[in-house]
């Protein structure tokens, strides 16, 4: 707290060195402030980080969380779209369906994942079955294109045999524990997703409604308009799957601190 109140007082004196607008330092980042009173962010700062800065940022927020446990695989996602301070609307599907067998939802500008999903699909086509490698390949064009690589989203996928998040930094992730959130309320869900998984007589369903309020609750970008989507899961994966798998995680050992069995 003396840490703060020495950081206002030289602030302070800073502003009072002026009578139009003067510049002070809070916590490294340079501000101004102009003869209203009102703080703002220096034009230099503005100009090199005003994509990070901006109030108006397109979809800031939402939440989809992905849940795989026993004998089924679900996804689930809220509808509100914000734009800047503003909820525009609050009923947006944001999980949807890739064919017959593979599920998947959405965080961001919804025109470039529904971009994405369209090529994901292809790559499905290309490769049927194989998600892991569709995604692998989905996320190669999705880094190297110039068209692509402007494209503003982040998706989670899954299908019978692995789930996975895909983002635009080359990034295929497949989850150790089984669940995976992403948005501005995915880290919320998936804790408390987590919290909830080994609670007997809980099927992933329950589990996905109960941290999605949750995350909700938390989250002033998530709302409680929830989009679920679900498939069966395989008893064994595939060879392979196990192999495709194998490719982009290291295997959790039995009785290991981080596998889903209690030590």
């Amino acid at each position: 707290m003396d840490g703060a109140r020495v950081l206002f007082k030289r602030g302070s004196s800073l502003l009072s060195r002026s009578s139009s607008r003067s510049q002070a330092s809070f916590a490294g980042i340079n501000t101004w402030k102009p003869c209203s009173g009102k703080y703002m962010l220096a034009p230099s700062i503005v100009k090199r980080y005003g994509h990070v800065y901006s109030a108006d940022r397109g979809m800031m927020g939402t939440t989809v969380l992905c849940i795989r446990k026993d004998d089924a695989v679900v996804i689930i996602g809220d509808g509100q779209v914000t734009i800047g301070s503003e909820i525009i609307k609050p009923n947006v599907r944001k999980v949807r369906r890739i064919g017959e067998n593979v599920i998947g939802g959405f965080a961001g500008a919804t025109a470039d994942a529904f971009t994405l999903f369209e090529r994901l699909e292809a790559k499905l086509e290309e490769h049927p079955g194989q998600l892991t490698r569709a995604a692998v390949e989905l996320a190669k064009a999705w880094r190297t294109d110039k068209f692509l690589r402007r494209l503003d989203a982040i998706m989670v996928v899954a299908d019978s045999e692995i789930s996975l998040t895909i983002t635009g930094n080359g990034d295929v992730l497949e989850p150790h524990d089984g669940v995976v959130g992403i948005g501005s309320g995915g880290a919320y869900a998936a804790a408390a997703a987590r919290a909830l998984i080994d609670i007997p007589n809980m099927d992933a369903e329950t589990i996905a409604y109960k941290a999605m309020k949750i995350a909700a609750d938390c989250c002033i970008y998530t709302n409680h308009n929830f989009t679920i989507e679900r498939i069966s899961v395989s008893s064994t994966r595939s060879p392979e799957a196990e192999s495709q798998a194998a490719s982009i995680s290291i295997p959790v050992s039995e009785g290991s601190p981080d596998s889903n069995n209690p030590a």
